[in-house]
C-alpha cells in the first residue's frame, strides 16, 4: 500500500494508531498441519516456503516474544558463502542466490547490498590456507579473489598497511557477492510474506511443553494453550536444546554469547566486510553509517544476551589494531546474542527419532547468512519428511557415526578445536 507524504505525518503524529498491520496476530487455532516454535528468520522463512513451495499453509509460528526479538534482531547482517567443504559450499551458496532474488520474491526490500567480504591473511600460511579455500569456493561454482597487499590496501584505505602494524597483512580472499542485509527488513519480509499465504503468526506464546504419544508428537503446550499439530520444527537458535528437552531429545549443541559493537555514525568509510580471524574481528559499516564489530564467542555456555567490559575490550583493541582511526570513535551500544554451536561448526537440519518432529539448529556463526537457505530446506524436509539434498549431510547423528562436517571456515572457532 502507497503513502503521501501527508498520511505519513499524520500516521507520525498519531503515533501510527491507524497504521495497518503488516501481518495479522490471531488467537490460535486448536490444531495445525505444522508448527514452527520459534518466530526469528529462519522459523519464518521456513513458514513462508512450505505455504510458497509446497502448498502447506495451516501453518503457525510461534514465538514467545515479539517477532524476530531475538538473535535475528541483534545480528551482524553479514551474508556470504566462502566455505571451504562442499556441504557448505553448495548449501551457503543456495541461500545467497536466494538472498541475491529476495527483495523481489518477498516484494519488499530487505536491504541485501554485496559490498563484498574481505578475510585478511597476516601470514604465509595464511595466504596458503586462503589459497585452498579460495580454490575449493571455485571448484564449487563460487565467486572468490585472492587480493595481494596493494590490491587490499586500495580497496581498504583505513586498514593498518605499515610494516609495523600489530598484525601485518599480506593479503587477503574476497567473496565479491558477499555483503549485508538489514535484519529487521528480513524479519518483516517473510512474516508478511507468509502471512500473506495463509500461515497464522503468533506473538506472545511461549512453548511450555510438548505432547507425545509414543514416537509421536501430539502438539505443544503453551501460554496459550494446548495446540494440536500434525508436525512440528524447532527453529528456536539457542533455546533449541531446551525445547527438543521437552520431548525427550538431547541435542549435540552448546550455548555461547557473541557480542557485538556498535559506533557513533561517521561518513561512508567501510565498503566491504572486513575480518580476520587471526585476532577474531569483523568490521562492518552500516546503512546509517555505525560501524559494527563482533568478535569470537564467550568461552562459557550462556543464556544472557548481554555485554560484558573483557570482550568488549579485546574485540575494539583488535579493531583499532587493524583500524587505527577508530580510535577517536565513540561506541553506542554493547549487545550480545546467543549461538547455538554445533560440535563442527556446521549446522543441523534433519529429521528427528520422532516420527513428526525436525531440527533446525547448531548455526554457529552461520545463522544470519543462511536464513532463506535454512526456511527452504527444513520446509522441505518437514514436508516431504526427508531431506533435501542440500542439507542431505546435516543429519543428527553424523557424530556418532564419524561423518563431521569440520569446517574450519565458517568463522574464528578456536574453542571447538
Amino acid at each position: 500500500m502507497k503513502y503521501s507524504i501527508f498520511s505519513l505525518a499524520r500516521n507520525a503524529v498519531s503515533f501510527h494508531r491507524d497504521w495497518p498491520l503488516a501481518w495479522r496476530s490471531p488467537a490460535p487455532k486448536s490444531h495445525y498441519d505444522v508448527v514452527i516454535i520459534g518466530g526469528g528468520g529462519h522459523g519464518l522463512a521456513t513458514a513462508y516456503y512450505l505455504a510458497k513451495e509446497h502448498g502447506i499453509t495451516n501453518v503457525a509460528v510461534l514465538e514467545k516474544h515479539r517477532i524476530g526479538g531475538g538473535n535475528t534482531g541483534c545480528d551482524t547482517t553479514i551474508v556470504r558463502s566462502n566455505y571451504y567443504l562442499t556441504a557448505n559450499a553448495r548449501f551457503y551458496e543456495h541461500s545467497l542466490r536466494l538472498w541475491e532474488g529476495l527483495s523481489q520474491d518477498l516484494d519488499f526490500n530487505v536491504m541485501f547490498r554485496p559490498r563484498g567480504v574481505l578475510n585478511l591473511a597476516h601470514t604465509h600460511a595464511d595466504l596458503e590456507n586462503q589459497a585452498r579455500r579460495g580454490n575449493a569456493m571455485r571448484l564449487n561454482g563460487i565467486d572468490a579473489l585472492a587480493l595481494n597487499r596493494p590490491e587490499v590496501a586500495s580497496m581498504v584505505p583505513d586498514l593498518d598497511m605499515s610494516p609495523t602494524a600489530r598484525h601485518p597483512i599480506l593479503g587477503g580472499l574476497l567473496q565479491p557477492r558477499g555483503g549485508t542485509a538489514r535484519h529487521d527488513a528480513v524479519v518483516w519480509g517473510y512474516a508478511r510474506g507468509a502471512d500473506s499465504r495463509g500461515v497464522d503468526i503468533i506473538h506472545d506464546c511461549e512453548v511450555t511443553g510438548i505432547r507425545r504419544d509414543g514416537n509421536r508428537v501430539l502438539g505443544v503446550e503453551t501460554t496459550q494453550g494446548f495446540i494440536g499439530a500434525g508436525k512440528v520444527g524447532i527453529a528456536a537458535a539457542s533455546h533449541s536444546s531446551v525445547v527438543a528437552g521437552m520431548a525427550g531429545l538431547r541435542l549435540p549443541i552448546e550455548s555461547h554469547g557473541l557480542q557485538a559493537m556498535v559506533s557513533e555514525p561517521v561518513k561512508p568509510m567501510l565498503d566491504a566486510v572486513v575480518t580476520s580471524d587471526a585476532v577474531f574481528c569483523c568490521v562492518s559499516q552500516s546503512d546509517k553509517g555505525e560501524l559494527v564489530i563482533d568478535g569470537n564467542v564467550d568461552g562459557y555456555n550462556s543464556y544472557a544476551q548481554r555485554g560484558n567490559l573483557p570482550v568488549l575490550e579485546r574485540v575494539v583493541g583488535a579493531a583499532v589494531a587493524l583500524f587505527p582511526s577508530f580510535s577517536r570513535l565513540r561506541l553506542l551500544r554493547l549487545r550480545g546474542g546467543v549461538m547455538d554451536m554445533s560440535m563442527d561448526g556446521s549446522p543441523i537440519i534433519a529429521k528427528t527419532a520422532l516420527d513428526n518432529f525436525y531440527v533446525n539448529c547448531g548455526w554457529c556463526y552461520g545463522g544470519f547468512k543462511a536464513t532463506p537457505g535454512s526456511g527452504w530446506c527444513f520446509a522441505h524436509t518437514i514436508a516431504q519428511d526427508r531431506p533435501h539434498e542440500l542439507n542431505a549431510a546435516f543429519t543428527l547423528d553424523r557424530y556418532t557415526l564419524g561423518r563431521a562436517i569440520d569446517e574450519r571456515g565458517a568463522g574464528p572457532t578456536p574453542w571447538l578445536h
